[in-house]
Parts: C-alpha cells; structure tokens; sequence
C-alpha cells in the first residue's frame, strides 16, 4: 500500500513540475514494483508494457482520427466558420455566451479540445474587445465550452472521455442520458452564471479589456467555407456513431471524407493537416497508455487488494468511490483519459461486478466514470490549461482561479447532484 501511495505521490509532483508521464509513469511503477515485492525489469517488460500496449491497440485509431479530424477542420476554415457564425447569431452583446456555445459546438462535434482553443482565440478575442470584457475571463470561458459538459456530460459525445467506459462497461456513447444532460445543465448554467458575476464584478472595479502583448491576427486571409457545408461533418459523426450506432472509427471516417469533398479544391491544404494531426496524435495516446501502464503495475502487486478495500470501502453508493477514484487519478496525472484509464484498468471489474449487486446499471458507472474525469484533471499542470493559458497571453494567477470554478468546482458539483439523483431514484 505505502508503495502504490508513494508511486501516485510520485506522478503528482513530477507532473505538477512539467515533467512528461511518458517517462514520468515508468519510474511511478518502478516504485510500485520494488516496493510490491516484483523484479523491476520483469514487471516493466511485462505488465507494464502489456497494459501500455493493449490500451495502443484499442484505441490508437481513435485518437489519431479524432486529431485528423480536428486539424482538418481548422486548416480548411470550417472550424472558423461555425466559431463566426455562431457567434454572429447570438451577437456581440452576449460575447461570453457565444464564445461558450461556438467552443462546444467544436467539442461535441469531435474535433480535439487543442484545436478548439485555437481556432476559437482570434474570435474570442475581437468579442471580448467590443464587449469590453476583461481578458482574464477569456480562458475560464473557452474552457466551459470546451474542457466541461460537452467532454463528459451530453450523452453521444465522440470525445475520448466518454468513450473509454465503452471498453469496461460494454456501454455505448449515449450511455446514463438523463444523468449525463443533469449534469450539463448544472456545468453549463452554473458556469456561465458565475462568468457574467465576475465580468459584472470586475467591470465594477474598473477593470477593462486590455489589449494582447502579442499581434493577433483576427483577418480571414480567404473566404470563409459555407456555414451548412462545415457543420456537416460534426452532424455526421454524431450522427453515425450514435443514430446508426457504427464504431467511432468508422463515424469518423466519415467526418473525415465529407471534410475532403466538401473542401477539394483546397486539396493541397490535405496532407499538411493529415500529417499534424497524425503526429500529435501519438503523444497524445503515447501520455495515456504511459498512464494505463502504471495501473497495471498497481494491479499486480499484492497491496492492490487493500488499496481496492480502501477505495470501495467508503460508506454509500459504490457510484463514490468511482468518482473519488477516477477524480484523484485525474488530477494526480493532469489528465482525463490518463486518470480515468489508470482507475477503470485497476478497478473497473470490480465496477462492473457492483454494479450487479446494486442495482445499479453499468450505465451510471460509465457516466459518473466519464464526469468524473473531467473534474480535478484541470489542476495547473494540466496540459490543456497550460496550453489555453499560453495562447490566450494570461498567466495562472490572472486567470487560473476562474478556470478552477467553472471546469473544477461546478463540474465536482455536477457529479454530486447526479450520485445523489441516482441515490434517491431519480437518474
């Protein structure tokens, strides 16, 4: 137990100090290993890379596509041009509002939190300039439409958070529905409620928008692709992974294709962006199967059946212990998938069988599993966070705390109203 503690210890404060998981998780499981009474070259080279491989294998396709998807999207200008027309419709008045609604339009349709942050900055930038709101508002408001609700909550998401139970639970993406839209309801009214308190509140003080060190370029070098055309492909993959109920490869080769006919007279824009999306796609899944690894070291040393003790041991629905789990790994590692992989890899049998003896349906699981997930995963060391934090110009203590309320503390809350709903009946 002191092992598999010191080992969680470990990846916290490496990764807090910006220290990469990929080899930042052998070394966890190296203490967990020595510790746990196993040969550390035995269990690197065996459970380890079994864990790290396997996860590989399921889902390399999906992060790959979904990162193609996404840089498609933003090189032809159809990302751009769902951000601009949303955010024309709902006009420069509401400028919070829409920035949230064009982020999580991006998000839900699948294209990848990193290309929703900057496709939508340039946009965000010159609605917060004419609204005079203050910048500092400006990460917290990208972050609800694109690091909340859509990425765990609204049932059919094709983000990797809601697709990851899938494996462990036999689930499908629409799973827990009434659960899932309760806790959007709670993220998304919650969080934009307190964004408008604190744009009222700072405006009070004085406080305006303030110009970027850094020149933005906010022009459209090219005519912007038809509104209808662009949104097709994110329709598309919703529509096919959940109405048709093909697998998310599949849905995305057709997000994919659509992109292609529908910008082919751009085609030499193709190969950059499939080649981008290509590339960064493999640290992406390289950080969650470096994750996914460690926990199988976990769960191979004799001290994994008390810490499971301990973890399902906490009086009330087992649907806690799930969040309290997948929300400390999340945050140990500064990653969603990371943190929620590491748990369900170690824990989701045990899960699965509680979920029988409950009553409880795996679907709850699946849900409070994917919300939870996108809890305390936003710590400063996240990766997202540092990233929209660099391209938005702020710094952790100008902005951090507002990305902390509305992408931390609503979300902890939102996972609380559904466990207690489901306590009482009602989801």
């Amino acid at each position: 137990m002191l092992g598999i503690f010191l080992g969680l210890l470990t990846i916290i404060v490496l990764a807090y100090l910006g220290w990469s998981i990929i080899w930042v998780a052998p070394i966890a499981a190296g203490i967990v290993a020595l510790t746990g009474g196993l040969d550390l070259l035995e269990a690197y080279t065996g459970p380890y890379m079994q864990g790290f491989v396997d996860f590989a294998k399921t889902w390399f396709p999906v992060f790959m596509l979904g990162a193609v998807f996404g840089k498609l999207m933003d090189a032809t200008g159809m990302a751009n041009s769902v951000a601009v027309n949303i955010t024309k419709l709902i006009g420069t008045k509401r400028a919070i509002l829409g920035v949230v609604i064009a982020a999580s339009v991006l998000t839900y349709g699948g294209v990848s939190l990193f290309v929703v942050v900057f496709a939508i900055y340039p946009l965000a930038l010159s609605l917060f300039r004419e609204a005079e709101i203050p910048r500092r508002l400006m990460p917290a408001t990208v972050a609800l439409g694109a690091f909340t609700f859509t990425m765990t909550a609204i049932p059919g998401t094709p983000q990797i958070q809601n697709l990851i139970p899938m494996e462990y639970f036999g689930t499908t993406p629409m799973a827990a529905p009434v659960m899932g839209i309760v806790a959007a309801v709670v993220m998304f009214f919650g969080g934009y409620w307190y964004l408008i308190y604190r744009e009222r509140k700072l405006k009070a003080a004085g406080e305006v928008f303030d110009e970027p060190t850094d020149k933005v370029d906010e022009t459209q070098d090219e005519k912007l692709p038809n509104i209808v055309l662009s949104i097709i492909p994110l329709i598309a993959v919703l529509v096919a992974l959940n109405v048709f109920g093909l697998h998310i490869i599949t849905s995305l080769i057709i997000g994919i294709l659509l992109i292609l006919i529908f910008n082919i007279h751009k085609y030499k824009k193709f190969v950059n962006a499939i080649n981008e999306g290509a590339v960064g796609s493999i640290t992406a899944i390289i950080n969650t199967c470096a994750a996914v690894g460690f926990g199988t070291v976990v769960k191979s040393v004799e001290g994994f059946g008390d810490l499971t003790q301990l973890m399902t041991g906490i009086k009330g629905s087992p649907l806690i212990s799930e969040a309290i789990a997948v929300n400390i790994l999340a945050g140990a590692t500064g990653s969603a998938s990371g943190g929620m992989a590491i748990v369900l890899e170690a824990l989701g049998e045990h899960f699965r069988e509680s979920a029988e003896t409950s009553g409880i349906g795996v679907e709850a699981f699946h849900r409070i599993a994917s919300l939870s997930s996108g809890g305390l995963d936003v710590l400063p060391h996240n990766g997202a966070v540092l990233t929209l934090l660099a391209v938005t110009g702020m710094t952790h203590k100008k902005s951090y705390a507002d990305i902390a309320v509305v992408a931390i503390v609503i979300p902890v809350i939102a996972i609380a109203v559904c466990i207690l709903l489901n306590m009482i009946g009602l989801v």
